[in-house]
């Protein structure tokens, strides 16, 4: 199938273990970083498997490519979502009463409403993947609270194998996922979250920006270098709010970078998805948002992804930097931070309205972001030991690396 239906000659690590697994009927965590083809460790159980295979997904966009993608190879999938015109939303649901359809995508929000799960009772199931699976977890960098219901999944269909995946849970994200989707028995694989293809840089911001825009050439430098390399491609630029956000853009065309456009929660729904059509249109662009933009991007050729704040963890740091490079080529992920950075997360994990429980986690993220900045060892090895992962060897290609091997040859 993987030859013939999907064109691929061979699996990548960790795929063939995931499919084997989940065809036998296990229950799976599956962690792997963005591009590592977790879309197709479901979709060929889903059709090997008897059954219809159910895809759970926030994401609208990502339904609606993945739906035309397999279409095109032959494979009667649709998607239900609130983006539905009426008349298509009633041709896909009686195709799903009659058992036309092969490989259902659905939201959160429909498969919990109108008594979608009764009536997918009815019909025998392969499959029920959930995508994004740490937006499940309460103290997650991007939970949604819809996502909690779909612990029913397990009372409504009892023998139906279920796959959670995501690109990145930290040790307590992924005991939170398994608890909270009531998967006891569930087997966690995870590949690798080491990217040779990202270069990873972190500098201390000279001075903090005012209403009048920059005031320190060295971080315009630091900041205008990494995307005047790439300017047929992709770069996303992350702000920690829609008013820095605004003034990044003002900035950046008056450089004369070419399409810069901004992403934000201040903009009206239709202005963020013309943004979104643009930037998986191929066109060469930069993309300046808050980290409302990104879930689910499916852009091979995003050749940098720069933080102009401090994320407030890891995770959230690893999810937003693997969008880049996703064609396996050189991408750079440069974050520009100061000492009010730290101060904001502190100030946000304080008011958070959770448990004391859980801002004690929030607070060893943050801490464990702090300690990657600042840190003199290669940033990837203390980021890769954020997920459990350990290595011996220092990436070689991050500053700090970069910056030991330059001290040790000028020693030489």
């Amino acid at each position: 199938m993987i030859q013939h239906v999907f064109g691929l000659q061979a699996f990548y690590p960790l795929q063939e273990r995931v499919v084997e697994s989940s065809i036998a009927g296990q229950d799976l965590l599956v962690l792997m970083p963005t591009g590592g083809g977790k879309s197709l460790c479901y979709q060929i159980p889903a059709l090997c498997r008897s059954g219809m295979g159910v895809v759970v997904s926030p994401l609208i966009a990502l339904m609606d490519d993945q739906v035309a993608y397999l279409r095109q190879r032959g494979i009667y999938a649709a998607a239900l979502h609130s983006d539905l015109e009426s008349t298509d939303a009633l041709q896909i649901r009686a195709d799903l009463w009659r058992g036309r359809i092969d490989l259902l995508y659905i939201s959160p929000e429909r498969l919990l409403s109108s008594g979608t799960l009764e009536k997918l009772k009815r019909i025998p199931l392969s499959l029920i993947a959930i995508d994004e699976a740490h937006c499940v977890a309460t103290w997650g960098y991007d939970f949604r609270p819809e996502y909690r219901g779909l612990k029913a999944l397990s009372q409504y269909f009892p023998h139906v194998p279920r796959m959670a995946l995501t690109a990145t849970a930290d040790e307590e994200t992924r005991k939170d996922i398994l608890q909270a989707l009531n998967m006891p028995r569930a087997s966690v694989l995870a590949s690798s979250f080491y990217r040779a293809n990202l270069k990873i840089s972190v500098f201390n911001k000279g001075v903090e920006w005012h209403k009048s825009g920059w005031h320190n050439t060295a971080d315009i430098r630091k900041f205008l270098a990494v995307i005047k390399r790439y300017t047929k491609a992709a770069h996303i630029v992350y702000c920690g709010s829609r008013a820095k956000t605004e003034r990044v853009v003002a900035f950046l065309r008056d450089q004369g970078l070419g399409a810069v456009l901004p992403y934000h929660a201040g903009l009206s729904a239709q202005e963020r998805k013309a943004v979104l059509l643009r930037f998986r249109s191929g066109e060469p662009l930069v993309v300046v948002a808050t980290i409302a933009f990104g879930m689910g991007i499916d852009r091979a050729d995003v050749r940098s992804v720069i933080h102009l704040d401090m994320p407030s963890s890891p995770e959230a740091y690893y999810q937003q930097i693997g969008r880049a490079g996703r064609d396996g080529l050189l991408s750079e992920a440069v974050m520009l931070y100061e000492k009010r950075d730290i101060s904001r997360v502190y100030y946000w994990i304080k008011n958070a309205q959770v448990s004391e429980d859980q801002k004690k986690i929030m607070y060893r993220r943050a801490e464990a972001m702090i300690d990657f900045v600042k840190t003199k060892k290669c940033r990837m090895q203390v980021l890769l030991h954020c997920f459990g992962e350990h290595s011996s060897q220092p990436c070689g290609h991050c500053d700090r690396c970069r910056s030991l091997l330059r001290f040790f040859t000028r020693r030489l």
